[in-house]
Protein backbone atom coordinates (compact mmCIF):
# COMPACT_ATOMS: atom_id res chain seq x y z
CA UNK A 1 0.00 0.00 0.00
CA UNK A 2 1.26 3.49 -0.30
CA UNK A 3 2.37 5.88 2.13
CA UNK A 4 0.09 8.97 1.93
CA UNK A 5 0.94 10.72 5.12
CA UNK A 6 4.45 10.62 6.84
CA UNK A 7 6.04 12.55 9.47
CA UNK A 8 9.68 12.22 10.08
CA UNK A 9 11.57 13.94 13.15
CA UNK A 10 8.89 16.84 13.48
CA UNK A 11 8.83 19.05 16.64
CA UNK A 12 6.54 22.01 17.20
CA UNK A 13 7.15 24.96 19.65
CA UNK A 14 5.30 27.32 21.22
CA UNK A 15 6.10 30.62 23.02
CA UNK A 16 9.09 32.70 22.90
CA UNK A 17 12.88 33.08 24.76
CA UNK A 18 12.36 31.69 28.77
CA UNK A 19 8.59 30.68 28.07
CA UNK A 20 9.02 27.71 25.44
CA UNK A 21 6.27 25.07 25.30
CA UNK A 22 7.78 21.95 23.42
CA UNK A 23 4.90 20.49 21.83
CA UNK A 24 6.18 17.91 19.60
CA UNK A 25 9.45 16.13 20.04
CA UNK A 26 10.80 14.28 16.88
CA UNK A 27 7.60 13.27 16.45
CA UNK A 28 6.76 10.24 13.68
CA UNK A 29 4.55 8.50 12.29
CA UNK A 30 2.70 6.76 8.57
CA UNK A 31 -0.47 6.49 7.43
CA UNK A 32 -0.52 3.89 4.67
CA UNK A 33 -3.77 3.95 1.54
CA UNK A 34 -6.74 2.56 3.11
CA UNK A 35 -5.69 3.04 6.80
CA UNK A 36 -8.19 4.31 9.47
CA UNK A 37 -6.15 5.38 11.99
CA UNK A 38 -6.99 6.71 15.17
CA UNK A 39 -4.54 9.55 17.20
CA UNK A 40 -4.62 9.44 21.05
CA UNK A 41 -3.37 11.41 23.48
CA UNK A 42 -4.61 13.31 26.70
CA UNK A 43 -5.71 17.03 26.70
CA UNK A 44 -2.96 19.34 25.85
CA UNK A 45 -0.24 16.32 24.03
CA UNK A 46 -0.23 18.05 20.83
CA UNK A 47 -2.48 15.68 18.79
CA UNK A 48 -4.65 18.38 17.35
CA UNK A 49 -1.26 20.16 16.63
CA UNK A 50 0.19 17.20 14.57
CA UNK A 51 -3.34 16.91 12.75
CA UNK A 52 -3.31 20.71 11.66
CA UNK A 53 0.30 20.66 10.87
CA UNK A 54 -0.35 17.02 8.40
CA UNK A 55 -3.08 19.32 7.07
CA UNK A 56 -0.86 22.70 6.46
CA UNK A 57 -2.58 24.61 7.99
CA UNK A 58 0.19 25.12 10.28
CA UNK A 59 3.74 25.81 8.37
CA UNK A 60 5.87 26.07 11.24
CA UNK A 61 7.52 23.18 12.39
CA UNK A 62 10.85 21.37 12.61
CA UNK A 63 11.44 18.14 10.83
CA UNK A 64 9.61 17.08 7.61
CA UNK A 65 5.89 15.92 6.45
CA UNK A 66 4.95 14.15 3.37
CA UNK A 67 1.22 14.62 2.42
CA UNK A 68 0.12 12.00 -0.63
CA UNK A 69 4.11 12.15 -1.93
CA UNK A 70 4.78 15.47 -1.55
CA UNK A 71 6.66 17.44 0.87
CA UNK A 72 4.66 20.22 2.28
CA UNK A 73 7.65 22.17 4.29
CA UNK A 74 8.48 22.85 0.51
CA UNK A 75 5.55 23.78 -0.91
CA UNK A 76 4.57 27.15 -1.96
CA UNK A 77 1.32 28.89 -0.27
CA UNK A 78 -0.56 28.38 -3.65
CA UNK A 79 0.91 24.60 -4.33
CA UNK A 80 -0.25 23.85 -0.34
CA UNK A 81 -3.69 25.12 -1.02
CA UNK A 82 -4.08 23.00 -4.30
CA UNK A 83 -2.61 19.98 -2.63
CA UNK A 84 -5.33 20.28 0.35
CA UNK A 85 -8.28 21.01 -1.97
CA UNK A 86 -7.72 18.16 -4.20
CA UNK A 87 -6.76 15.64 -1.57
CA UNK A 88 -7.83 16.50 1.90
CA UNK A 89 -10.90 16.82 3.77
CA UNK A 90 -11.32 18.06 6.93
CA UNK A 91 -13.63 17.69 9.83
CA UNK A 92 -13.58 19.37 13.35
CA UNK A 93 -14.99 19.17 16.15
CA UNK A 94 -17.30 22.55 15.16
CA UNK A 95 -19.37 21.61 12.22
CA UNK A 96 -18.48 24.87 10.21
CA UNK A 97 -21.56 25.09 8.73
CA UNK A 98 -22.82 28.11 6.79
CA UNK A 99 -26.22 28.75 8.46
CA UNK A 100 -27.98 30.75 5.59
CA UNK A 101 -26.85 27.78 3.54
CA UNK A 102 -29.37 24.53 3.19
CA UNK A 103 -27.97 20.95 3.59
CA UNK A 104 -27.17 20.82 -0.23
CA UNK A 105 -25.36 23.88 -0.65
CA UNK A 106 -22.91 23.81 2.56
CA UNK A 107 -22.05 20.31 1.38
CA UNK A 108 -21.26 21.78 -2.03
CA UNK A 109 -19.79 25.02 -1.11
CA UNK A 110 -15.52 24.04 -1.72
CA UNK A 111 -16.56 22.66 -4.23
CA UNK A 112 -18.78 25.34 -6.30
CA UNK A 113 -15.74 27.73 -5.01
CA UNK A 114 -13.32 25.70 -7.59
CA UNK A 115 -15.45 26.75 -10.10
CA UNK A 116 -17.18 23.56 -10.50
CA UNK A 117 -21.49 24.19 -11.74
CA UNK A 118 -23.90 22.50 -8.46
CA UNK A 119 -24.99 20.51 -11.93
CA UNK A 120 -22.13 18.64 -12.47
CA UNK A 121 -22.13 17.79 -9.15
CA UNK A 122 -25.41 16.04 -8.74
CA UNK A 123 -25.01 12.86 -9.16
CA UNK A 124 -22.12 12.93 -6.52
CA UNK A 125 -24.01 15.10 -4.33
CA UNK A 126 -26.99 12.51 -4.21
CA UNK A 127 -24.87 9.46 -3.67
CA UNK A 128 -23.27 11.28 -0.71
CA UNK A 129 -26.81 12.28 0.91
CA UNK A 130 -27.96 8.94 0.38
CA UNK A 131 -24.49 7.39 2.62
CA UNK A 132 -24.91 9.84 4.65
CA UNK A 133 -28.04 9.73 5.56
CA UNK A 134 -29.57 12.73 4.85
CA UNK A 135 -31.26 12.62 1.12
CA UNK A 136 -34.59 13.75 3.19
CA UNK A 137 -32.55 16.29 4.90
CA UNK A 138 -31.32 17.58 1.31
CA UNK A 139 -33.10 21.67 1.72
CA UNK A 140 -33.34 21.78 5.49
CA UNK A 141 -31.47 24.61 6.97
CA UNK A 142 -28.51 23.90 10.01
CA UNK A 143 -30.42 25.20 12.35
CA UNK A 144 -33.02 22.95 12.35
CA UNK A 145 -30.59 19.41 12.54
CA UNK A 146 -29.32 17.92 15.61
CA UNK A 147 -25.76 18.13 16.52
CA UNK A 148 -24.92 14.71 14.66
CA UNK A 149 -26.93 15.43 11.98
CA UNK A 150 -24.79 18.43 11.53
CA UNK A 151 -22.07 17.08 11.50
CA UNK A 152 -22.78 14.26 9.17
CA UNK A 153 -23.50 17.28 7.18
CA UNK A 154 -20.07 18.54 7.93
CA UNK A 155 -18.61 14.70 6.80
CA UNK A 156 -20.12 14.68 3.95
CA UNK A 157 -19.08 18.05 2.98
CA UNK A 158 -15.43 16.71 3.20
CA UNK A 159 -15.95 13.86 1.17
CA UNK A 160 -17.10 15.53 -1.75
CA UNK A 161 -14.51 15.76 -4.18
CA UNK A 162 -13.42 12.11 -3.48
CA UNK A 163 -10.47 13.42 -1.36
CA UNK A 164 -7.50 11.14 -0.82
CA UNK A 165 -7.41 11.93 3.24
CA UNK A 166 -9.99 12.38 5.76
CA UNK A 167 -8.45 14.61 8.63
CA UNK A 168 -10.85 14.82 11.65
CA UNK A 169 -10.15 16.39 14.76
CA UNK A 170 -12.65 15.33 17.52
CA UNK A 171 -15.16 14.71 15.86
CA UNK A 172 -17.29 13.59 18.32
CA UNK A 173 -16.45 15.89 21.03
CA UNK A 174 -19.56 17.93 20.91
CA UNK A 175 -21.83 14.96 20.62
CA UNK A 176 -23.44 13.04 22.90
CA UNK A 177 -23.36 8.98 23.16
CA UNK A 178 -26.17 7.78 20.16
CA UNK A 179 -24.87 10.80 17.64
CA UNK A 180 -21.34 10.10 19.02
CA UNK A 181 -21.89 6.26 17.89
CA UNK A 182 -23.74 7.20 14.73
CA UNK A 183 -20.64 9.65 13.28
CA UNK A 184 -18.09 6.67 13.96
CA UNK A 185 -20.13 4.21 12.25
CA UNK A 186 -20.12 6.68 9.36
CA UNK A 187 -16.89 6.69 9.34
CA UNK A 188 -15.92 3.69 9.32
CA UNK A 189 -18.79 3.10 6.63
CA UNK A 190 -16.78 5.86 4.40
CA UNK A 191 -13.43 3.81 4.93
CA UNK A 192 -14.64 0.27 4.27
CA UNK A 193 -16.72 1.08 1.15
CA UNK A 194 -15.34 3.98 -0.40
CA UNK A 195 -11.74 3.53 0.63
CA UNK A 196 -10.72 6.35 1.95
CA UNK A 197 -8.32 7.23 4.30
CA UNK A 198 -9.11 8.47 7.63
CA UNK A 199 -6.57 10.21 10.28
CA UNK A 200 -8.95 10.94 13.48
CA UNK A 201 -7.70 12.50 16.34
CA UNK A 202 -9.66 11.58 19.52
CA UNK A 203 -9.10 11.15 23.42
CA UNK A 204 -11.88 8.23 23.51
CA UNK A 205 -11.08 4.41 23.77
CA UNK A 206 -14.34 3.88 22.48
CA UNK A 207 -13.87 6.28 19.01
CA UNK A 208 -10.56 5.30 18.74
CA UNK A 209 -11.41 1.38 18.65
CA UNK A 210 -13.70 2.24 15.13
CA UNK A 211 -10.22 2.83 13.40
CA UNK A 212 -7.85 -0.37 11.87
CA UNK A 213 -4.93 1.22 14.15
CA UNK A 214 -4.11 3.29 17.07
CA UNK A 215 -0.74 5.88 17.59
CA UNK A 216 -0.43 7.14 20.75
CA UNK A 217 1.21 10.72 21.90
CA UNK A 218 2.85 10.96 24.48
CA UNK A 219 5.43 13.20 25.56
CA UNK A 220 5.88 14.72 21.93
CA UNK A 221 6.44 11.65 20.59
CA UNK A 222 4.37 9.26 19.19
CA UNK A 223 4.05 5.35 20.07
CA UNK A 224 3.06 2.92 17.56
Amino acid sequence: MNTVIEVNNVSKTFGKNTNLNRVLDEACMYVAEGEFVSLMGASGSGKSTLLYLIGGLDRDFEGKITLCGKDIGSLKDKELSDLRLKNVGFVFQFYNLVMNLNVADNILLPQTINGKTKASLKDELDEILELTGLTDKKKAMPATLSGGQQQRVAIARAVMGNPAIILADEPTGNLDAKSSQEVMELFSKLNKEKGLTILQVTHSERCASYGTRIIKLEDGKTIG
